[in-house]
């Protein structure tokens, strides 16, 4: 009997967490970079919580159970209840605005398909206690940043920002209550799926008004801000007005935005928007929010598409080749200090073939073979052999308390 993963979850061999964690450490320097500090919470929380913020609904969509001690308990399908919770419970403990970013691992028992599983992990970015557009702003200047410190550029990705106050003024003067509010903003956020003629049988009467407004690009007062100051942020030609963009999600109220790649190929990079209730619905403090989320499974998938996953920069790292057996046990010494002075370092563990030793060191990955044979006992002297190049210089390694300082060209 043989065991596979289960549907919808992953396996991550070396080469899949190199690409994973480059991933991460884009994520984590470009949020520090614009001063967010991160922050995480537990992965099991009160089933309630969840029903709390999305309804009862969200229930089917989880993995949930009752634990051992009779709680309604569930996996996290993302963390923003969780940051509401939080926020909530210390926030007169922090200057405002809060500016949090937290990678966690989330979950959802849905139908897996491309680009979605039923577990990813997110970078999620909040700024919590500023009302001002200039939070919506900075939000999309990190996302660019990002994306741009991964590789991709403005021509690969689009922001597209609309305003769910836009069409709730909207709807108020056309008479259209709550109850059918989410059915309009399910059909818009349906527009470039269905056929017009769908679109127009869900929308009903309010067909030609509201497709004349996205025909004609119609702005809000708050758009009109918000592109001013993307645009003073240097984002004018990555940010785009789109009345399409809704989000699917009840509790935004004002801003939304998702990234797309302008070929269309993918779903939403990423997406979020303002949501100032909901800190007060989760923990009765009334603290206005604005965050995104990017999944680790789409942008994954855009750039191994764009040729730039194998581009994943490694750091110097040394495969130490022992030419000569005799000079094993000086070579082991070497090993040590190398790494106690910092150095990243491999070695054979069993005697070898020094071409296979070489073999291994591309292998695995490795920027440089140091080669110790013989000589090494009477001259101190090593090989230093640039992999990619294939050049090679002798080098003297300065040795210091049992550490490896530097390498000396030439042996000088």
């Amino acid at each position: 009997m043989s065991f596979q993963s289960l549907s919808g979850f992953r396996d991550f061999y070396p080469e899949d967490c190199r690409l994973r964690q480059h991933i991460f450490q884009v994520w984590s320097q470009s949020a520090a970079r614009f001063g967010f500090s991160q922050y995480d919470g537990p992965p099991l929380e009160p089933l309630d919580l969840y029903k709390k913020k999305s309804g009862s609904e969200i229930v089917g969509q989880l993995y949930n159970f009752t634990d051992k001690g009779e709680r309604e308990v569930a996996l996290r399908p993302e963390i923003t209840p969780t940051l509401a919770r939080m926020a909530g419970a210390r926030h007169r403990d922090y200057k405002k605005p809060l500016k949090w970013f937290a990678i966690p691992q989330v979950f959802r028992y849905e139908r897996a398909q491309r680009g979605r599983l039923r577990e990813h992990f997110q970078w999620n970015c909040d700024i919590i206690g500023e009302v001002s557009l200039a939070a919506e702003a900075e939000l999309l200047a990190l996302l660019d940043q990002a994306l741009r410190g991964l590789g991709l550029t403005r021509e690969d990705y689009v922001i597209r920002v609309s305003d769910r106050e836009f069409w709730r003024s909207f709807l108020e003067s056309n008479h259209v209550g709550e109850d059918r509010a989410y059915e309009f903003y399910q059909a818009l956020d349906k527009v470039e799926r269905e056929t017009p003629e769908e679109t127009r049988k869900k929308l009903g009467n309010l067909a030609d008004p509201t497709l004349k407004f996205l025909e004609e690009g119609a702005h809000s007062e708050r758009l009109d801000t918000l592109l001013g100051l993307t645009g003073s942020l240097g984002l004018k030609d990555a940010v785009a007005v789109d009345l399409k963009i809704v989000r699917g999600l009840a509790y935004y109220t004002g801003i939304v935005f998702e990234v797309h790649d302008r070929t269309g190929k993918f779903r939403a990079i990423a997406g979020g928007g303002r949501y100032d209730n909901l800190v007060q619905l989760i923990a009765g403090e009334d603290l206005p929010a604005v965050g995104f989320g990017m999944g680790d499974v789409v942008i994954a998938e855009l750039l191994k598409d764009r040729g730039l996953a194998g581009a994943v920069v490694q750091g110097e790292s040394y495969y130490l080749v022992i030419a000569d057996e005799t000079v094993r046990p000086a070579a082991l010494g070497l090993v040590s200090a190398l790494r106690q002075g910092g150095y990243t370092v491999d070695y054979p563990l069993t005697p070898s073939k020094v071409g296979k030793q070489f073999q291994a060191a591309e292998e695995r990955g490795h920027t440089h073979a140091l080669v110790i044979g013989r000589e090494y006992n009477d001259s101190g002297l090593c090989g230093l052999k640039t992999l990619a190049t294939r050049e090679q210089v002798n080098v003297r390694l300065e040795l210091k308390d049992g550490r490896v300082t530097g390498m000396i060209p030439g042996g000088c």
